[in-house]
């Protein structure tokens, strides 16, 4: 990669860092209380684990949309990275539904949109970039852990 092309992930990586960031910023007296008084599904991981695996992930999507914002100008370019912004708006909000308003039945509806949202993300960047695509599976693959876990703490709770 050039120098230019590592500039351009870095903006990319630390912009996707930086609202997962300032979301759990927002998020946080809300996550005090669920670790101290919500009731939890089995398989929950502790606490330290999630902004491990956010900031993995995170990096993962940044990257990838920088790999599609390399890619050749055009409508699959362009469509790719709309739905990344979209996604990543939403994705921005359900911590703030969930921990904050303690909304858990909503937030459970609204991790369901992300999810198909990034499956939409993964099929649009697909068609730009194979790589970049498969880099976004294991987000995908968190969302639907995630979903489990905000399911059991909506029953539970």
């Amino acid at each position: 990669m050039t120098k230019q092309e590592w500039k351009n992930t870095a903006l990319w990586v630390l912009m996707a860092e930086a609202v997962g960031a300032f979301s759990g910023w927002l998020s946080r007296k809300g996550m005090a209380l669920y670790a101290a008084q919500i009731e939890k599904p089995p398989l929950s991981p502790p606490g330290v684990v999630f902004p491990v695996v956010w900031a993995v992930l995170y990096a993962l999507m940044g990257f990838g949309a920088s790999v599609i914002d390399r890619a050749p100008a055009g409508e699959a370019r362009d469509r790719a990275l709309r739905i990344y912004r979209v996604q990543l708006g939403v994705n921005f909000f359900w911590s703030l539904i969930f921990f904050n308003l303690q909304w858990y039945g909503f937030a459970f509806l609204w991790l369901a949109l992300l999810w198909a949202l990034v499956f939409g993300m993964i099929r649009r960047f697909g068609q730009a970039s194979l790589g970049a695509a498969r880099l976004q599976w294991p987000y995908l693959v968190w969302l639907t852990f995630a979903a489990y876990l905000n399911l059991g703490v909506w029953v539970l709770n």
